[in-house]
């Protein structure tokens, strides 16, 4: 479910309209609608920035809760069926004491089994762990001779964007957001798009 907020003008008296929508997939990867395709190769791409970010990445997590020293009670996370290790292992430590080992019960304090206390230590781990950012900005053409924006396709449709000379692909993209700018230059559009 998609919605967008749209400024109206009706005789110097403006109002917002709150329209509400799916969306349309448009993309490559289905054949029920006609394709929208934004590529260098069609020249309807006119920029394309891409960033792949894994400063902050994390795949293998630590997680200590309840306890001190050697008794306080740890377990491990990771997302993969095999253990990273060596250069594909990017570690962090989860402090988790705040979540107790116990729980009342009919006003009685009780210890929760350990299995079940380690899952919820794993599941601590798993919200800390951060994937690698991805994200992209590109600028498409307005005036192109394919697709004209508000006819061929709308704000929450699916479409795909590639970039054939850095031979990268985003098959699936939802355009979330659309900046219309008038200057000196004349009518651009840049999209916003949110990946799937």
């Amino acid at each position: 479910m998609f919605f967008a907020l749209i400024l109206n003008n009706e005789n110097d008296e403006y109002s917002l309209i709150f329209e509400l929508s799916q969306g349309t997939d448009r993309s490559v990867l289905q054949n029920e609608n006609p394709h929208i395709v934004f590529s260098d190769s069609y020249n309807n791409l006119l920029s394309f920035d891409y960033l792949l970010d894994h400063s902050k990445y994390s795949n293998f997590a630590y997680i200590f809760g309840a306890g001190e020293g050697i008794s306080r009670k740890n377990t491990s996370f990771f997302y993969t069926e095999k253990i990273p290790s060596l250069l594909d292992r990017y570690e962090i430590y989860v402090d988790a004491r705040d979540l107790s080992d116990e729980t009342e019960v009919n006003g009685e304090t009780k210890e929760i089994p350990k299995t079940e206390y380690l899952n919820m230590l794993r599941e601590r781990g798993a919200e800390k762990l951060t994937p690698v950012t991805q994200a992209s900005e590109f600028t498409i053409a307005t005036d192109d001779k394919q697709y004209q924006y508000n006819r061929d396709y709308f704000l929450g449709d699916y479409v795909t964007v590639q970039n054939d000379r850095f031979g990268l692909k985003q098959p699936k993209i939802q355009l979330v957001g659309m900046i219309e700018s008038f200057d000196q230059n004349g009518h651009s559009l840049t999209p916003t798009f949110k990946g799937e």
